[in-house]
């Protein structure tokens, strides 16, 4: 049986119909402006972090591939330690073929930051030496004291 044109209920809703159909269409184009303006938004975002990531690296190649061996870093951490403690050697060489830490230590090898721990018994003398492809060499040292 068909809706009664004549009834109260239905005449509002033909009222109303235009009014809820135009304020669906404002909600869909709404919640379309919302997902494209975070899309841009995200997408702007991972071209400037891609921008800055491209600075870095460019940055970094100035840095470590100017050609020349270079000791970055040669350090301990702490200086003075116990008998039977542990200190932390890190080393970085930037243009280096071999590296070497006397006295021998774990497995060395060239990089730009590398870290491992010794336990020296008495004070000793730690010496880093890095050695390019064309036969430079430089060296770095310090003492691990112990107490």
């Amino acid at each position: 049986m068909p809706p009664d044109p004549d009834r109260p209920l239905v005449r509002l809703i033909r009222k109303l119909l235009p009014y809820t159909t135009a304020l669906f269409v404002l909600a869909v184009l709404y919640v379309v402006w919302v997902f494209v303006s975070r899309w841009n938004e995200s997408r702007q975002f991972e071209r400037e972090a891609a921008a800055r990531q491209a600075k870095a690296g460019q940055e970094l190649t100035e840095i470590y591939a100017g050609g020349q061996l270079k000791i970055l870093n040669f350090y301990v951490t702490p200086g003075t330690i116990a008998r039977g403690a542990k200190a932390l050697i890190c080393y970085g060489v930037s243009n280096a073929k071999t590296v070497r830490i006397d006295p021998a230590v774990e497995r060395v090898y060239p990089s730009v930051s590398h870290c491992f721990e010794v336990t020296p018994r008495r004070d000793t003398r730690y010496t880093l030496t890095a050695e390019d492809s064309h036969g430079h060499t430089t060296t770095e040292s310090f003492v691990v004291h112990v107490k």
